[in-house]
């Protein structure tokens, strides 16, 4: 279904009983909301699943002049969830999905009653992948194998990157793309992710694969200074433990939301 707000077309995802306790999925960037289908099916026993794709993602719309500031996202994503009657959910960020669930909940405490985040960076200084410059035209020729290559770091080392994921990858408008990573980075460098989750005093389950080529594993102890924080490293997966092994990560999941 399509939700408009502000004059952007959301695109938006329920599945799961409708009086279930509501569990929001937020994707990372260069992703959509399919980027969930595989852990779907394991939530919706016990969960109302909400996913959307961010404005100028997936099949959200992207209007000219558009701000992609973090803030204005989180706002967005606030508002389409107004219009759905949604009032308390646990918010489930995937890397910069985490970002972007922080902010929901920085903004709308009575909202978020709970936060998850996974393979989401603390802030700048752990991030280690190395950034290729993209162009559209040289983008669009790449072979399947190529974007592979390209997006390999977004896995644990030797995973065999689907051809679904592969396809998500070809359809990025890499403009959009530059001004969702530029906004991420600004709103890290501002402070924190635990700096700002710290105050808000809800339940935090970081879960990260010890394998992550794009964030400093390492960097998943920083959580530890939030009140209430749970920290779960996963021996053998990446940077998208959701994609890469369903199971486990649902399973972490659900025993947090259990609470």
């Amino acid at each position: 279904m399509t939700v408009s707000r502000d004059d952007i077309d959301i695109h938006v995802r329920q599945d799961g009983p409708g009086d279930a306790p509501a569990l929001l999925l937020i994707h990372g960037t260069a992703m959509s909301g399919r980027s969930w289908d595989p852990m779907v099916p394991l939530l919706t026993g016990s969960h109302h699943v909400i996913r959307l794709d961010l404005p100028g993602c997936g099949q959200s719309a992207a209007p000219d002049g558009a701000s992609y500031a973090v803030p204005d996202q989180a706002r967005r994503v606030g508002a389409a969830l107004d219009r759905l009657d949604v009032e308390h959910l646990t918010a489930v960020g995937h890397s910069s999905g985490g970002v972007f669930a922080t902010a929901l909940a920085e903004q709308r405490p009575d909202l978020v009653t709970a936060l998850a985040l996974i393979n989401t960076g603390p802030g700048m200084a752990a991030y280690i992948a190395t950034d290729a410059p993209l162009q559209a035209a040289s983008w669009a020729e790449l072979t399947d194998d190529q974007i592979r290559h390209a997006i390999s770091d977004g896995f644990r080392p030797g995973y065999e990157i689907p051809s679904w994921i592969v396809d998500q990858a070809r359809d990025v408008d890499l403009a959009v793309f530059g001004a969702i990573s530029e906004a991420i980075r600004a709103y890290l460098n501002e402070r924190t992710l635990p700096a700002r989750l710290a105050p808000l005093g809800k339940p935090l389950l970081v879960l990260f694969g010890d394998e992550d080529r794009r964030w400093r594993p390492s960097s998943a102890s920083d959580y530890l200074a939030v009140p209430d924080a749970s920290v779960e490293m996963l021996p053998g997966a990446g940077h998208s433990p959701n994609i890469e092994d369903p199971p486990r990560t649902a399973t972490s999941l659900l025993a947090f939301t259990a609470f």
